[in-house]
């Protein structure tokens, strides 16, 4: 079983927010996986909707065994284990999130389905706070 290089955008604006970041990394990793680099928390303002709550960025690179639909299974887990109720591609907008977990890039793979996109391209070119976090990953 080989080991794929992700790619990986964690953001939270609800509650403790860092550590809301921190608690999904070690959640990563107590899966399976291994978490290799991670950025300095970056604080941005939303993007693609209106709130008065902030948010904290990291980028992260990892390296897991899983395929492509079995890490966007962990990552929807992790987010629904740490208490995000809402996915913004079931309700078809972006609301105030106590963590997302976005998959950027997997290896060097292109894949479109109704519910991943690898890679991710709005993250890679049309958010500014992404392509900040992600300048020495991509």
């Amino acid at each position: 079983m080989s080991q794929h290089k992700v790619v990986l955008l964690l953001g939270s604006n609800l509650g403790d927010q860092k550590k809301n970041l921190l608690t999904a990394l070690d959640k990563i990793k107590q899966a399976g996986n291994e978490i290799f680099k991670v950025t300095d928390f970056l604080i941005s303002d939303p993007v693609e909707f209106a709130s008065s709550n902030i948010f904290c960025n990291i980028a992260s690179i990892i390296f897991t065994h899983l395929s492509p639909f079995q890490l966007l299974i962990l990552v929807k887990s992790i987010e629904a284990e740490m208490g995000r109720t809402e996915d913004s591609v079931i309700t078809g907008g972006y609301t105030d999130r106590v963590i997302d977990i976005d998959i950027v890039t997997f290896n060097e793979i292109k894949f479109i389905s109704e519910r991943l996109k690898i890679p991710h391209q709005k993250h890679l070119s049309e958010r500014e706070f992404s392509r900040i976090l992600l300048k020495d990953f991509i």
